[in-house]
C-alpha cells in the first residue's frame, strides 16, 4: 500500500488506523476522510478531506484526485445505532460499501472492507464459531455486514477487485470515545473505573462475548492487507479475536490494579438482546494459518495498558483520578 483513502477516520478505528497508517507510508500518502472534522491527530496529521460516502461521484473523485491505490473503508453506523435507526444504517452501510467497491473497480484499488461477529445470527455456534458457519443475522447491523460480505464477495469473483476483510470482535481503545456499539461498555468500565472505582453495566453478567484490544486490530488491518494474495482462500471476512470475556472477568482484571472497583448492573434491554444473539468465542484459525494473525494483548495486558493511559489522561486534563499503583 503507498496511497491510501480512508473513510471513516475519525471513528473508534478509523482514528488510530490513521495515524499507523501515516507512520508505515508517509504523512502525505493517506488522505483521511469524514462527514466532521475535529482537531484530532487522524484529521490533522496529514491531508484530510469531508466526504459523505454516500455519494458516489464524490467519492470516486476523492480517490482519483489522491490518486489512491488502496481504499479502507470504515465509515459505518454501529450495532446499537444502527438498530435505533435501521434505514439510515442500511443506506449509510451499504450505499457507503457499494460507492467504495465501485471506485475501486474504475480505479484499480485495493480495499478493506471491516465485518463484524455481529454478521453470525443467533443459530451460529456459540463456542468455536467457524469461519464459515451461517450468517443469519438478527440485527440491521448484522444484516448489513452479512450483505456485505457476499458484495465484497462478488465484485472479487465478477470484477477480480482485491478486496479483503476482518470480521472484528468487540473492541477496545482509550484514544477515541465509543460509537454506538454493544461492546463499547467495556471501554466505558475502564474509563468509570479511573474516574470514579465504579461502573454500571448494561450487559448482564456471563454475556461472553469476543475482544480485542485496538493495537492488535490496527496490526491486523495491515498484515492482511500486504499478505500474499495467493496465500488467501478467503476475501471478504477473517474471524479475529483475542479474548472472550464478560463484564465480570474485565472486573477482575481491573481489580488486580484498583482492588476496590465495584461492578453494578442495569440492563440495557436493546443491547442486552444483540449481545445475545452473537457467539460467545470465534475460531480465528483461518485468519492464524492463512495470513500469521496472532494477537499480542490478552485481558491483564490490555487492562494495564487501558488503566495506565486513561489514568494519565485524565491527570493531564486536570480532571483528577484514582491513583494506580505502580
Amino acid at each position: 500500500m503507498k496511497r491510501i483513502l480512508l473513510t471513516g477516520a475519525l471513528g473508534q478505528i478509523g482514528s488510530e488506523l490513521a495515524v499507523r497508517l501515516r507512520e508505515l507510508y508517509g504523512s502525505d500518502a493517506v488522505l483521511t476522510t469524514d462527514v466532521r472534522e475535529d482537531r484530532s491527530e487522524a484529521a490533522q496529521g496529514g491531508p484530510f478531506q469531508l466526504l459523505d460516502v454516500t455519494d458516489g461521484r464524490a467519492f470516486y473523485e476523492a480517490a482519483r484526485v489522491h490518486r489512491a491505490d488502496t481504499i479502507i473503508h470504515l465509515a459505518a453506523l454501529l450495532s446499537a445505532t444502527a438498530e435505533a435507526k435501521p434505514l439510515f444504517a442500511w443506506q449509510l452501510n451499504m450505499g457507503g460499501l457499494l460507492n467504495a467497491l465501485e471506485t475501486a473497480r474504475e480505479l484499480g484499488c485495493q480495499l478493506f472492507v471491516p465485518s463484524s461477529i455481529a454478521a453470525f445470527g443467533p443459530d451460529a455456534p456459540r463456542q468455536g464459531t467457524p469461519q464459515d458457519a451461517p450468517l443469519r443475522p438478527g440485527t440491521m447491523y448484522g444484516i448489513s455486514k452479512a450483505a456485505g460480505e457476499q458484495l465484497s464477495d462478488y465484485y472479487y469473483r465478477k470484477y477480480a477487485v482485491d478486496v479483503r476483510g476482518l470480521r472484528f470482535p468487540g473492541l477496545i481503545s482509550h484514544a477515541a470515545p465509543p460509537g454506538g456499539g454493544t461492546t463499547d461498555y467495556a471501554v466505558e468500565m475502564y474509563v468509570q473505573a479511573v474516574k470514579n472505582g465504579s461502573y454500571t453495566s448494561y450487559i448482564g453478567k456471563g454475556t461472553f462475548l469476543d475482544m480485542m484490544y485496538m493495537p492488535d486490530a490496527i496490526a491486523s488491518v495491515a498484515l492482511l492487507m500486504e499478505a500474499d494474495a495467493s496465500r488467501l482462500k478467503r476475501r471478504s471476512a477473517y474471524n479475529i479475536t483475542a479474548m472472550s470475556i464478560d463484564p465480570e472477568a474485565i472486573a477482575a482484571s481491573i481489580r488486580r490494579q484498583l482492588p476496590g472497583f465495584e461492578l453494578r448492573y442495569h440492563i440495557d434491554p436493546l443491547r442486552q438482546a444483540i449481545a445475545d444473539g452473537w457467539p460467545d468465542a470465534i475460531d480465528a484459525s483461518a485468519a492464524c494459518e492463512e495470513w500469521g494473525f496472532r494477537p499480542a494483548y490478552d485481558l491483564d495486558r490490555t487492562t494495564d495498558e487501558m488503566l495506565t493511559t486513561l489514568s494519565r489522561k485524565l491527570l493531564s486534563s486536570g480532571g483528577g483520578s484514582i491513583l494506580l499503583p505502580q
